[in-house]
């Protein structure tokens, strides 16, 4: 088992992002895939203009891609944020205008795994007050994710690149998963499981996949060090997505790296290698 087992999908908000976002697709289309996922595309609205989700739509289905992963409203990502659903105020009052954006749209295009960043601690603010209002905000992007059949998904950064991120271990995403599924009673939070990030942990990638895979509802990678192609870097990301594989998950492995100096379609080589 390896790569050759594997349904890989390209991440546009990382990949590709030399061209305009609507011609991502059609890019990702012409190297091979027929899937897709983003970071929320609109950084400076919750609310885009439906005209914008429609264009954007069209794109997806002109090129033939399925969207299979999409985040929700993240403040600056990429840039200084890391989410915006504990962060009290404007940035959670965005996040809870965006949900039934981004799950109307999520439905016209088929998607089902919606991804919640947690957001930074803001100094000044207590934690146990920003988790109480995470675990609101989360119950509510969980409940709109069941409407529309998705699941939703936790995911845990890297702290010496998310320094003021909560959430930077497998453990701390799985508790945030918990608590909502306890919450909800619906069973449709999971767990991002991004090898890259929790790399960079310096967790123990075989126990985290042998621990949580059951409650992985979406995987992502990228190399270490370096956040490069497989290969680039010093993971053995061949055996750890066959490991992946072994306990069941079948699900899609989101290609979330960063294409170096060349352009977005040559940086696939490893995958016929």
């Amino acid at each position: 088992m390896g790569y050759s087992d594997q349904r890989f999908d390209v991440n546009l908000s990382i990949l590709f992002t030399e061209l305009p976002l609507l011609e991502r697709p059609a890019a990702a289309a012409a190297a091979g895939f027929t899937a897709v996922e983003l970071w929320w595309p609109w950084t400076d609205t919750p609310t885009p203009p439906q005209a914008e989700l429609d264009a954007l739509k069209k794109a997806l289905d002109d090129a033939g891609t399925r969207l299979v992963g999409l985040n929700f409203y993240a403040g600056q990502l990429p840039g200084p944020d890391r989410g915006a659903l504990s962060v009290p105020g404007e940035e959670s009052d965005r996040f809870r205008a965006n949900i039934d954006v981004v799950t109307g749209f999520a439905a016209s295009v088929g998607c089902t795994a919606l991804n919640a960043l947690y957001g930074n601690r803001v100094e000044g603010v207590d934690p146990r007050v920003q988790d109480a209002l995470a675990l609101e905000n989360l119950v509510l992007a969980a409940r709109a994710a069941d409407r529309i059949g998705a699941v939703l998904l936790v995911e845990a950064l890297n702290k010496p690149e998310s320094p003021l991120c909560p959430l930077v271990s497998a453990e701390s995403a799985i508790e945030v998963v918990d608590r909502v599924n306890a919450a909800t009673g619906l069973g449709n939070a999971s767990f991002l499981l991004d090898l890259y990030h929790l790399s960079m942990n310096g967790e123990d990638l075989n126990g985290v996949i042998d621990r949580y895979a059951h409650q992985t509802g979406h995987v992502q990678i990228a190399d270490n060090p370096g956040r490069g192609a497989p290969g680039t870097g010093s993971l053995p990301l061949e055996d750890l997505l066959g490991r992946l594989r072994k306990t069941g998950y079948d699900g899609w492995v989101g290609l979330e790296y960063k294409p170096g100096d060349r352009p977005s379609a040559e940086a696939f080589g490893w995958l016929t290698n």
